[in-house]
């Protein structure tokens, strides 16, 4: 056994329903550590008759826990929080053994978010639920006598919430669904991406000893798609909430739609970020260049697509290309390391497709396309195209990975035309010294979010996609609103 399996204690090799550490029926499969290819620890696989266990446990617990009083589910997020600080440094470990992070993005942006979302949603569970809603003055006729007639919009939990998520953040992903979820009073079954469980069932592990009771909670991982498919399909599921590629959230919905179970679907991007004459330059070259560095580009809100007006083409490939070049690729754990390695050998090898294909297609490979690095590891060089079209496929399609291409054009409108052809619309960037022209330009993109000369986001926004991109929204308090039902309330005044 690894160093890095030694640091995972022993609770990862069961699964966690209704409160107990259950011995797998399917066995176990090896969590891969992305930068050494060593083995992290063995992961459990669930059998479908134990996802359908874990719903029943779910479905056990919701009477209780939703009845449950706002403060006391306040209180249990907020002691998760607590207890995810106190063991911070082992987490940040595992999660970078087995997602491949660096050790800033470990300790920030996966652990550190994480613990963020459960003290948010510790607050947000004594956010009020109702809304009022103006008396209507009714005529008597056949309903009933007039009168004046009040009412209430109450927000209601689902029920029982299957969180399906990505491989690219094994902490602040499931916690962003868990958090809003159980202070709406719901409960879950989580199924985290097969190559990184192991910190999700820490999360279980905290939120265990913070006092969430048997079978709010429930963890069911696997490397098999029946493990995934079981949870979306029981019937004793009422929503299903997941993040992921748009060719599974598809079948996923298709599911959803048989049992009309609620749905929260982030799924694919492909950033348009569309740089215009008067930009400031520097800047759009550093929030661009998040693609290479954060999470090694495998993000759906990344910048990807580049849209550079021809006055400031040359110089933002030159800039970009300079950027791509001074980045350090290698072990995660080194200080110096600013560009880890992807998932898996097998995503490795489809980005390398994808730099093929651009060649292929006629792109310019400006920068990178090569097998950086390490012997071992799955590490891909920061790779910059130019002269692209957006007819090329990896303009269109969600490549996930440090690869950004540059695509030009000449006046407003067709940078906005460039922009919305594509079947994606999830997060999208303008970078324009004119802020009134910016705004103008973001109002015309058909995405769900637009960064102004910025990359950053606003945690309390709403978040999720246009078309390919997802359905529904989350984030902030919309996430509370994801994970509840409306339920109206009249009476006569």
């Amino acid at each position: 056994m690894s160093t890095d399996a030694r640091t995972t204690g022993t609770a990862e090799a069961r699964l966690f329903i209704g409160g107990e550490w259950v011995e797998p029926e399917g066995g176990y499969y090896d969590v891969i550590n992305p930068a050494t290819e060593e083995v992290v620890a063995p992961a459990p696989e669930a059998s479908p008759a134990q996802v359908a266990a874990a719903v029943d446990a779910a479905r056990d617990a919701f009477d209780g826990w939703s009845r449950t009083a706002p403060e006391e589910r306040a209180a249990v997020l907020d002691r998760a929080a607590r207890v995810i600080r106190r063991e911070f440094a082992g987490y940040a470990e595992l999660a970078q053994a087995e997602s491949g992070a660096t050790t800033g993005t470990a300790r920030a942006l996966q652990v550190g978010v994480s613990a963020a979302r459960f003290e948010r949603y510790a607050r947000g569970a004594l956010e009020p639920v109702e809304t009022a809603v103006p008396p209507q003055i009714n005529a008597a006729g056949p309903m009933g006598g007039g009168g004046v007639f009040g009412a209430v919009a109450v927000r209601r939990p689902v029920g029982v919430v299957t969180c399906i998520t990505s491989y690219n953040n094994p902490w602040a992903n499931p916690a962003g669904k868990v958090a809003p979820a159980l202070a709406m009073g719901n409960t879950v079954v989580v199924k985290p991406a097969p190559q990184d469980p192991l910190s999700v069932y820490r999360m279980a592990e905290a939120l265990a000893e913070a006092g969430a009771p048997p079978g709010v909670v429930n963890v069911v991982s696997g490397a098999r798609p029946e493990v995934g498919e079981a949870a979306v399909a029981a019937e004793g599921v009422d929503m299903v909430s997941f993040t992921g590629s748009t060719a599974v959230g598809r079948r996923i919905a298709e599911e959803c739609g048989r049992g009309m179970k609620r749905q929260l679907m982030e799924l694919g991007g492909k950033g348009a970020a569309l740089v215009f004459d008067d930009a400031d330059l520097a800047s759009a070259v550093s929030g661009i260049g998040t693609t290479f560095s954060f999470y090694s580009g495998q993000i759906c809100t990344a910048p990807t697509r580049v849209l550079a007006q021809r006055g400031i083409y040359e110089r933002l490939v030159a800039g970009l290309a300079r950027y791509a070049q001074q980045l350090t690729v290698g072990d995660p754990r080194d200080p110096a390391t600013v560009v880890g390695p992807v998932i898996s050998a097998a995503h490795r090898d489809r980005i390398e497709a994808y730099t093929a294909l651009a060649v292929k297609e006629g792109a310019r490979l400006v920068t990178g396309g090569e097998r950086p690095g390490p012997e071992r590891g799955f590490y891909v060089a920061p790779t910059l195209f130019a002269d692209c079209t957006n007819a090329m496929r990896a303009v269109r399609e969600e490549v996930f990975g440090p690869v950004v291409t540059v695509v030009p054009f000449d006046d407003e409108e067709e940078g906005i035309a460039l922009a919305n052809d594509s079947d994606y619309g999830l997060l999208d960037y303008v970078w324009s010294g004119d802020v009134a022209r910016a705004f103008r330009v973001a109002g015309r993109l058909r995405a769900g979010g637009v960064g102004v000369n910025t990359v950053g986001r606003n945690m309390e926004a709403p978040f999720g996609g246009f078309k390919r991109s997802g359905v529904g929204r989350d984030v902030g308090s919309y996430a509370l609103h994801a994970y509840s039902e409306l339920q109206a309330i009249v009476w006569p005044g």
